[in-house]
Formats: C-alpha cells, structure tokens, sequence
C-alpha cells in the first residue's frame, strides 16, 4: 500500500529525496529508519492536521512535505552527514494524530560517506 522511492549513497554534505505514494489518502504519514544494531526512530512526520514534526538530530536539514493529491510524501534530506546512514521506512495510519502506525513500506537504503 505504501510505494517508497530514491535513496542511494551519498558524500557527506550532500542530498537526497525519498517519495513514498500510498495506493489512497491516508491522514497521517511520516518517516523511520533503522540502522543496524540501532532502535527504529521517528524522523519526521505530517499529521492529518497538516502539522509537520522532526525529530531533533534532522531539524534543519530535512524537510517532509506532501504532493497535491495528498497521498505522496516526501523527504528531502540536505546537509547529510554519515550518521543519517540507515534504512528510511515510510509509514502511515489512519488517525489524525499519528496514534497507529499501521501501514509501512518496504524501505529504502540511505548511505552516507563521510
């Protein structure tokens, strides 16, 4: 249900774009990843109130938006640093407030070297 996009290896200091197209609006969409050996963390998310939330490590450098049809998000990740390295999952749920994280995708490969 959820189709993500882009990723690759990047050096450090350099950018990225993830897309993820959901198969219908869903009201809360957002971005995790896991790194090895690592919890998965939240990295950002837009909420059914089109309020938007990153977690602190990201503020500044990515930037999560949606497509005018509202069913596409993205991620785009500037100044990044080797650190960011992990597998981005876009994840989405049926609540406005993000309570259930239901849907997810498959995952997409994020390399940074430094």
């Amino acid at each position: 249900q959820l189709v993500e996009s882009g990723g690759g290896s990047v050096q450090a200091g350099g950018s990225l774009r993830l897309s993820c197209t959901a198969s219908q609006y869903i009201a809360c969409m957002g971005w995790f990843r896991q790194s090895p050996g690592k919890e998965r963390e939240e990295v950002a998310r837009f909420d059914g109130y089109g309020q938007t939330n990153y977690t602190d490590s990201v503020k500044d450098r990515f930037s999560i938006s949606k497509g005018s049809a509202k069913s596409t998000l993205y991620l785009q990740m500037d100044r990044l640093k080797p650190e960011d390295t992990a597998m981005y999952y876009c994840a989405a749920g049926p609540y406005l407030d993000c309570r259930d994280w239901r849907y997810w995708g498959q995952g997409a490969q994020v390399s940074v070297a430094s």
